[in-house]
């Protein structure tokens, strides 16, 4: 943590203001996201420092959000949604007017959450700004100070008039008299969360142009030394020490999960069939139980994800399908996934998943997910070697945070075996109402079948956790695989409720 407060002549302050236009450019050309997280007191002058900061920057490729302010649908949302959401694309900045830092100290000093759900936010926020720079982003963290005695007469001089008394809220008394506790607070969510990639600069705000000065140079010297280290280690940054408790498959299939031991093999297809008689009986009982469950779930705000992976013609549609029809057409979304437009590539590969998070309360159904990360962009070379290895963590930190959010997870492969899945692209292509299911990049991935298959047996080993295991669809009889996913579903709401 980097305490700065340094007084700037005219000519240095117009060399600096100079500077960052010519930084802005250079960013531009690098293709680098900027995140400036401008946090503080309430009267430190984050507002004033922005003012002046963008003054000097093409307006073009910068965008500013005041994150005072939680509006009803951010609510609604998990906790890092509304900063997610809102991460620049390559090239481009990003200010956030306050941010996480305030948003938790309140909610802790407020009794919102406790002190456990305290430092698990704390570190949702570690890792959340780690996995950002380990995908190209750039974090420049500056927090304002200011002192008790200065913040009141500040906020005294605001109440004295009645054009500036709109300013002063409930929350900035509320800070002022609880100075200590705020600052005992802030400490240590600065502590925490200041790293080598994304450190601290605390800034004791006396004079405004010294300050904006101060974070302009701020600024500068962390755009420089990011291209410099990104060009000498051409950005590949470290593996993270996985720290969560794996299962594989054991608590879906009964297999034993052994660390390194191929699971996925060892499925028995065999005897996985329901007749249509008992196929027609259970999927209207579990319909009819599934619409009652999400109505609770709506009651209770308890957001759903299902998310569904599985070998090409393995029958996701119709697997989803059934599901769908279960649910109030008005508290529920499928997203199919698909390649990612220029402005998703243009970001963190998790923010397109951001993005279709659900509300509290809501279901979101993803036909494909994040794991395309590391299947189909790790086998088509679509990312690096390291960007697919990487994932695998980031992705676990994902979903946690998730579950920790109180969102139900459910996480199905719909699996088949290749001579079944041969038999319905056969099928597919000589059918001409079906014709349109089956495209040249579905043989191109049949002929990949056995680097697809090491490739899922690395997912299911590296991301199966005890709070988001993957359960497998044995789905050679559709029938059978459409029922147990209801089922799953439904079991696992119940246990929630």
């Amino acid at each position: 943590m980097k305490v700065t407060g340094t007084r700037y002549s005219k000519q240095e302050r117009d060399q600096l203001r100079l500077e960052l236009g010519l930084k802005q450019q250079l960013v531009k050309d690098k293709k680098l996201p900027v995140i400036v997280l401008l946090e503080g007191y309430s009267a430190a002058g984050k507002g004033s420092a922005i003012s002046g900061i963008i003054k000097r920057m093409d307006p073009r490729f910068f965008k500013v959000y005041n994150m005072d302010y939680i509006s009803e649908e951010e609510w609604k949302h998990p906790f890092l949604w509304r900063y997610a959401i809102k991460m620049p694309e390559n090239g481009q900045f990003t200010f956030y007017d306050g941010g996480y830092v305030d948003e938790v100290a309140k909610d802790y000093l407020g009794n919102i959450i406790n002190r456990k759900e305290f430092k698990k936010k704390v570190r949702t926020i570690a890792d959340y700004e780690r996995s950002m720079n380990d995908n190209g982003y750039l974090f420049v963290k500056i927090f304002l100070n200011v002192s008790k005695e200065e913040q009141k007469a500040r906020l005294d001089a605001l109440m004295e008039k009645k054009r500036t008394r709109w300013r002063v809220t409930e929350d900035d008394l509320w800070q002022n008299d609880d100075y200590k506790e705020f600052a005992e607070t802030y400490g240590y969510i600065l502590d925490k969360t200041d790293s080598e990639f994304a450190p601290w600069h605390v800034i004791e705000n006396v004079n405004e142009k010294d300050t904006e000065c101060d974070i302009i140079s701020i600024i500068n010297s962390a755009i420089d030394h990011r291209i410099a280290k990104d060009e000498a280690t051409n950005k590949v940054h470290p593996l993270v020490e996985n720290e969560f408790e794996l299962v594989g498959l054991e608590a879906d299939t009964g297999i034993p999960y052994v660390e390194g031991e191929k699971q996925l093999g060892l499925i028995s297809l065999d005897n996985k069939v329901l007749s249509d008689e008992e196929y027609r009986e259970k999927l209207k009982k579990l319909t009819k139980k599934l619409k009652k469950l999400h109505y609770k779930l709506y009651a209770n705000r308890i957001p759903l994800i299902i998310a569904y992976e599985g070998w090409d013609a393995a029958g996701k549609g119709g697997n989803i399908k059934r599901v769908a029809g279960a649910l109030d057409a008005r508290g529920y979304e499928v997203f199919p996934i698909a390649s990612p437009s220029p402005g998703e590539k243009a970001r963190h590969f998790l923010y397109r998943f951001y993005t279709r998070l659900p509300k509290f309360g809501h279901v979101a159904i993803f036909d494909r997910t994040w794991y395309g990360r590391v299947m189909v962009e790790r086998l088509e070379g679509f990312c690096s070697e390291n960007d697919w290895q990487r994932a695998f963590n980031e992705i676990n930190e994902f979903e946690r945070d998730l579950t920790n959010e109180d969102a139900i997870l459910i996480k199905f492969w719909v699996h088949i075996d290749k001579d079944t899945q041969l038999a319905r692209f056969t099928d597919r292509q000589n059918t001409p109402e079906k014709q349109w299911k089956i495209t040249d990049e579905d043989w191109r991935n049949r002929d990949k079948w056995d680097q697809y298959e090491e490739a899922l047996e690395d997912m299911i080993q590296k991301t199966s956790t005890s709070f988001a295991p993957w359960r497998i669809l044995e789905a050679n009889d559709k029938k059978y695989a459409r029922i147990k996913a209801l089922e799953i579903i439904v079991e696992e709401i119940e246990k929630r409720i």
